[in-house]
């Protein structure tokens, strides 16, 4: 199983809200976290395979979209250990 993280940012808590919601609904993921920036800004953190993630993250950025802005979308496969125990 490849493992993977992906990131979400968007500008104000009700589009990273219902993009969470999508995104679980998307793919098998879990929310590792959720990081207020600032300036209203928030980034959801979600891990799994790479084909859910991507699948997630891609649902998540339409979902966000809808209601709101989207900032960033990205996906990383196989991240390094000490990254995961940095945004953790």
């Amino acid at each position: 199983m490849n493992n993977a993280i992906g990131l979400l940012e968007t500008k104000g808590m009700n589009p990273v809200v219902v993009a969470t919601d999508a995104m679980c609904k998307a793919a098998s993921v879990e929310v590792l976290k959720l990081v207020e920036i600032g300036g209203s800004y928030v980034t959801i953190v979600v891990k799994g395979d790479v084909g859910s993630v991507k699948a997630a993250v891609d649902a998540g950025a339409e979902a966000a979209a809808a209601v709101g802005e989207v900032v960033a979308a990205h996906v990383i496969p196989q991240p390094h250990e000490d990254l995961l125990n940095a945004i953790l």
